[in-house]
């Protein structure tokens, strides 16, 4: 299967390494090219590709909101880019991949291939994104982490809890501990409330994994997860978790 591809950089440079690259790979017509956000749109409705190769930091718009602007259908989308910043953000918009600069053949190989089978799995007329996006619940199934020069995604149901660290969150997941440059809110805002919970402002569990509750001589409750970790529920957020876990303290 052939991939239709508009290819989205400010840096000339880069899109040509990226041709150079797409076509040692094959499989992939480019279609077309565009130097920053605005010009992508256009691109995009002009040529209605089956996939994004899409720089994230640009000038005025970026590619995350080249990707908001897109109306439905919107094309696959592989963010590739110098920055992992944006990478929740990213996978919340069901973005194929998120690949790191620089890019070598074997990496955009594989999110490539990731992308066809994502389009062969949907109806193979350019509307993948839009079938994916209306199957799965709009909460962060994998989680991505970097790890030296790649992304690593992490499955979000080994995740037991995650705590906040100045600009940074430190995410647990059994034996391994991955930090993150994002947020507590906005990563708390990306993953099921049905499944986690905040319980205090900087701290968020996977609600399964708290195993005991009691109180403490301040009046609050320290909850004690599977792994022996215990982490206090403030008062702040002791109504929203009574709710989550479906009883009254």
């Amino acid at each position: 299967m052939t991939l239709r591809t508009v290819i989205v950089d400010d840096e000339p440079l880069a899109r040509r390494r990226l041709r150079r690259l797409v076509s040692s790979v094959g499989g992939v017509e480019i279609v077309g090219e565009a130097g920053d956000g605005e010009d992508a749109v256009e691109v995009v409705r002009a040529t209605r590709p089956d996939l994004l190769l899409l720089d994230v930091q640009m000038p005025e718009l970026d590619g995350v909101g080249v990707v908001r602007r897109l109306k439905l259908p919107r094309p696959l989308v592989i963010f590739v880019t110098a920055f992992e910043t944006f990478a929740v953000e990213a996978f919340d918009l069901h973005a194929v991949d998120y690949v790191l600069k620089p890019v070598s053949r074997e990496r955009l190989g594989a999110a490539l291939e990731r992308a066809r089978r994502r389009l062969a799995a949907a109806d193979g007329n350019g509307t993948a994104l839009a079938a994916d996006a209306a199957r799965r619940p709009p909460w962060l199934e994998r989680l991505p982490v970097r790890l030296g020069g790649q992304v690593r995604l992490v499955d979000v149901a080994t995740i037991d809890w995650v705590e906040a660290a100045d600009n940074y969150v430190v995410v647990h997941a059994g034996r391994e501990t991955h930090v993150l440059r994002e947020t507590l809110a906005h990563l708390a805002g990306s993953l099921d409330p049905a499944l986690f919970a905040r319980i205090h402002r900087s701290t968020v569990v996977r609600i399964d994994r708290v195993v005991k509750l009691q109180t403490t001589q301040r009046g609050d409750y320290a909850a004690t997860l599977a792994d022996g970790t215990t982490r206090v529920l403030s008062r702040t957020f002791r109504a929203a978790f009574e709710q989550a876990i479906g009883r009254r303290l």
